[in-house]
Parts: structure tokens; sequence; C-alpha cells
């Protein structure tokens, strides 16, 4: 229980914790924000870091004049962002065959396999773009584009505009609203609203497939 209450305390209070990495560690915060943006989008294992509210709290920090810069920040976690997803592709494009055949992968969710699929029926390859906005599946995209057999040259091509979409959104719209009285007195508000709606389209997804589970069949 205290470990959720400190996980939580870390997700809402992100600024404050940002602000105590860059006093002790200085130019070191860049590698440590490349490494935590990488795992969540390389590794299939952590879907639960905190990408959209960091990347709005990092935009933020950089906004202070004793703050991070803006573009360097900007070019590493694109990097990051682009580096994770590839590196998922090809751990699902070397597990595929294995979970065709039916084996069960012991830190593979099925559940999310299954969602992050359903999205791939609707929208295609579109969906590595529009993942990056959608915690779990954001994790989960690329995974599926390799067992699926995308072609790489395609996966690329959405994935370095949907990393570049995703990084750039969330830490201009930090920046630009940091020093907002509003935000600055709410600012674990703005947190909790920024994950509010980025996981409402999963959200919604699961009301909808509920409701065709409870539908009697014709």
């Amino acid at each position: 229980m205290e470990f959720v209450k400190h996980i939580l305390d870390m997700i809402l209070h992100v600024d404050q914790y940002l602000d105590a990495l860059n006093r002790d560690y200085g130019m070191w915060v860049y590698a440590i924000m490349f490494v935590i943006v990488f795992c969540e989008t390389g590794l299939v294992v952590t879907p639960i870091l905190p990408g959209d509210s960091l990347l709005f709290a990092l935009g933020a920090l950089a906004a202070r004049p004793d703050g991070l810069s803006l573009p360097v920040l900007a070019v590493l976690l694109i990097v990051a962002a682009i580096l994770g997803d590839s590196v998922n592709y090809w751990i699902g494009s070397l597990l595929g065959p294995r979970i065709f055949r039916g084996e069960k992968i012991r830190f593979l969710n099925p559940k999310h396999l299954e969602r992050t699929h359903d999205f791939f029926e609707r929208y295609g390859g579109k969906t590595i773009i529009l993942a990056r906005f959608v915690p779990i599946v954001r994790t989960f995209a690329p995974f599926v584009a390799g067992m699926g057999k995308m072609t790489y040259r395609k996966f690329m091509l959405y994935n370095v505009v949907g990393g570049m979409v995703w990084v750039l959104a969330f830490l201009l719209l930090g920046f630009g609203f940091a020093n907002v009285p509003l935000v600055k007195a709410n600012f674990p508000r703005v947190i909790l609203g920024i994950i509010a709606v980025s996981i409402l389209p999963m959200v919604v997804e699961i009301i909808r497939e509920w409701r065709r589970s409870r539908k009697p069949a014709l």
C-alpha cells in the first residue's frame, strides 16, 4: 500500500520530483529522462510509466529561468521515443511466432495485446501515431506491429511522426502553460487532468466492449 501511495505521489507531484532531480543531478537529468521515455516505449514490461504527464512537467520546468533546455529535451526525448518503439517492434517480431503458436509469455498481459490489436483493426498503421497518446496501448502498439509483420519501413514512418508529435505536443504545452497562475497553483490537478484525458479512449473502448458482450446473440 505504501508503494502505491509513493507512486501516486510521484505522479501527482512530478514537478517537485523533477526539481529535486535537477538540483541533485544537474546535467544527468537529461540522461535519466531519456532512459525513462525509452523504457516506457521500448520495454513491454513498463507500460505504467507516466509519459504524458512527465513530458508536460518537463516542458514546465524548461520554462523557468534556471530550468532545463527545451531544445535539448525535445531532441533527446524524440530520439528516445523513436528508439524505444523500434526496440519494441523487434521484440514483437521475435516473440510473435511463439504467441501465434499459443505459448504464454510470462510478462505479457493478453488483454493488453488484445486491446492493442483492436486499435490496429480500427486504425491500421496510424495506430502507431494515435497510440502515443494512450497509456499502455502506447507501449504495446509497436510490439503488435512487429508481431503482425508490418514492414519495418512502414513502421518507421509512423514511428518517427508519432514520436515527434507526442514529445513536442506535451513539452510545448507544459512550456506554454507553465507560468499561467491557475496552472501553477493547481499543478497536481492539471496532471490528473492529463492522465484522465489520456486514458479516456481506453475507458471508452472497455465500456463499448462490455456493452457488446452484454447484447444477446441473434
